[in-house]
């Protein structure tokens, strides 16, 4: 949700799209809070399309126990008069590739499911048209779902691997950078000084998921995922990056869905991403406070 608020509301970022994936829920449930989203901050004329109902193999298992049955618990947002596309989420980012005069950036921060697909499917087009494709998701230590894997990547693996592999220029930010992005209380009470419906929607929400994330991982203080990525491309001096080969286990019994980022170069494949290590927290809460007054004063 603020990813998308972020995106919309700086002006550094030419929003083309938003697709939806399976992942913290059904793909019927995240296409609606997309929806919702863009609903309650008022943002138009950008297209929403559903994509990947499921990851390329298995079953698809939705992590509720963080975010609520909804996707996005904490208050009841409705979607209004905000249109969903006809077109799947892949055939609507091939078409924004082509209608583009200049290379297009992929921000993906949720299961890398649609990614994988548009980059089988449309290899020549998205080598000749996308400049970046920035994921959060990953970990370089400890996982928020298995002991080394993070949820995004875990969700579906073998997309994470098509997409690290592709050659493509790939961003990866991983659960250790994001975590360095906490909501303190001095968040909250700025987000709260606000004084728009809009920030204080954004203050229940975030606060919802303050909850869940104190009951499941200890944390007093819920960190900020999704739109440090947005951040990094409104922003590219926000985040230390350091250059690595990522690869994506696949088969281990305690590891799959892990990032094995070899960051010293140890097994001397050369590096295939750039991956975040630190992040300016101050300056990452000015663009995102910055944003939600941006549009809850619009309009």
């Amino acid at each position: 949700m603020v990813a998308i608020m972020l995106a919309a509301a700086n002006p550094a970022i030419d929003l083309r799209a938003i697709t939806t994936v399976a992942g913290n829920a059904s793909l019927e449930r995240v296409t609606h809070n997309a929806r919702a989203t863009c609903a309650l901050a008022r943002i138009g004329g950008v297209p929403i399309a559903a994509g990947a109902d499921g990851p390329l193999i298995g079953a698809l298992k939705v992590a509720d126990h963080v975010h609520g049955e909804s996707g996005l618990d904490g208050v009841e947002l409705g979607v209004g008069d905000v249109p969903l596309h006809e077109l799947h989420a892949v055939a609507l980012m091939a078409r924004v590739l082509e209608d583009s005069a200049e290379p297009v950036t992929i921000c993906a921060v949720g299961p890398l499911t649609n990614v994988a697909i548009l980059l089988k499917a449309h290899r020549d087009l998205v080598a000749e048209r996308v400049r970046e494709i920035v994921v959060m998701g990953g970990t370089l230590g400890a996982g928020n779902v298995a002991p080394l894997a993070e949820f995004n990547i875990l969700t579906d693996p073998e997309a994470a691997a098509i997409v690290v592999e592709s050659g493509v220029p790939v961003t990866l930010c991983p659960l250790d950078v994001t975590h360095q992005a906490l909501a303190t209380p001095a968040i909250f009470q700025r987000l709260r000084a606000l004084d728009t419906p809009l920030a204080q929607n954004v203050a229940v929400l975030l606060a919802f998921f303050a909850d869940r994330y104190r009951d499941v991982w200890g944390m007093p203080e819920p960190p900020l995922h999704d739109p440090v990525t947005v951040a990094h491309l409104i922003d590219p001096t926000l985040l230390e990056i350091v250059d690595a080969h990522v690869a994506i286990e696949l088969h281990g019994t305690h590891t799959r869905g892990a990032t094995a980022c070899d960051r010293f170069g140890v097994t001397g494949q050369a590096p295939n991403a750039r991956v975040a290590i630190g992040i300016d927290a101050d300056r990452f809460w000015d663009l995102v406070l910055d944003a939600v007054d941006r549009l809850g004063r619009a309009g």
